[in-house]
Formats: structure tokens, C-alpha cells, sequence
């Protein structure tokens, strides 16, 4: 399987270990499932990583160790130029649907506002995912 994942739930990974978000990141290291990621996320990625409210809360350290493995680990595939088959109430989003929609996989995130797309597209909430990785 493979997904395409919101920058805001690796955050939500990388701030409490508990989770589903790290129950996902942690099944994606250990090869349960492909991460798709492109340029733009991972730009989000750093930029979601450097807010002060984040960065109290990860060390930089840290937060450049895991974009480096995201970099390393994930496929990286062109940034998308098509339009999205559907728009976000967030437009600054629709770049994650586009390319969930030209790679034909289901984007995972935790904002309300690309889940209410669930019965457009496949949008899963990070808990739906990892019920399904688990019970394959």
C-alpha cells in the first residue's frame, strides 16, 4: 500500500509517541507501507518543524534527523501541476490532493477540513490507516 501523509501527522508523531500518527510512522519505517511524499510536503514538513511552538517541543536536532529520513526513506515524486480533483477549504492544501489524485493513493491527515472530503476521495484519519495496516 502506499499513502501519501500530511505534514500534520508527522508532527503529531514526532510530538507524542503514542499515538496513531507515531503508530503509522513507526509501521512505515518498518516497511508496513510506502510513504509517496513530494518537494512541496517536505518544504511543509521543515516549515511545520521550525514554528517556535513546535520547536519547543522537538530539538532541531531531532526535527532535521527525521526530515532526513523522511528524504531518504519515502518516495519522492514530482511535485504536482495538475489541479486537484477537488479544492480544500484550506487551498494551501490542494497540492496534497492533487498528488494523492495522481498517484492514485489515499492522503492521510488529521485537519477536519481534507477529511470532509472523505466521501469525494480517500482521505483517512491517521487512526482509519493504521487500523488497516494493522489488520493486514
Amino acid at each position: 500500500m502506499r499513502v501519501v501523509l500530511d505534514a500534520n501527522v508527522f508532527v503529531s508523531a514526532l510530538i507524542s509517541r503514542s499515538g496513531a500518527p507515531a503508530g503509522l510512522v513507526r509501521l512505515w519505517l518498518e516497511g508496513e507501507y510506502e510513504l509517496v511524499v513530494c518537494e512541496a510536503l517536505i518544504a511543509e514538513l521543515e516549515s511545520a518543524l521550525a514554528y517556535p511552538k513546535i520547536r519547543k517541543r522537538i530539538a532541531a536536532e531531532d526535527a532535521s534527523e527525521f526530515v532526513r529520513l523522511v528524504r531518504e526513506l519515502a518516495e519522492t515524486v514530482a511535485d504536482p501541476d495538475e489541479p486537484p480533483p477537488a479544492h480544500s477549504a484550506d487551498r494551501k492544501d490542494d497540492y496534497l490532493l492533487a498528488l494523492a489524485g495522481r498517484e492514485n493513493v489515499p492522503l492521510v491527515s488529521g485537519d477536519a477540513h481534507l477529511l470532509a472530503l472523505g466521501g469525494v476521495l480517500p482521505i483517512l484519519s491517521p487512526r482509519e490507516l493504521l487500523d488497516r495496516v494493522q489488520a493486514d
